[in-house]
């Protein structure tokens, strides 16, 4: 009965974490569908990056206290709703695209 129950919370655990190409797919439209774009033309390459860089760059942006190229405020909309495991699955599926 035990193992039943763990493999059912390790079920529903897997099912509620955030899938980082469905909080990246809104993204595509300025860095790219495999972030090899400076977005606008004006930001550095994501892809490359990472996880802890990208990561903290979101973090950040998130927070308003960073401004790269002139894009903190475009970008604390884009994640303004994204939780710490949001973003850790987005930076973790951004730095994994090869």
């Amino acid at each position: 009965m035990k193992k039943i129950a763990l493999a059912m919370l390790f079920a529903g655990v897997s099912l509620m974490a955030a899938d980082g190409k469905a909080l990246t797919a809104k993204c595509a439209a300025c860095h790219g569908a495999s972030f090899e774009k400076a977005a606008l033309g004006k930001s550095a390459i994501v892809k490359g990056q990472s996880v802890a860089v990208i990561e903290a760059s979101l973090k950040a942006y998130k927070a308003g206290t960073q401004n790269k190229a002139g894009m903190g405020a475009l970008m604390k909309g884009q994640v303004a709703t994204m939780s710490d495991a949001d973003i850790k699955a987005a930076a973790t599926y951004i730095a994994g695209i090869k």
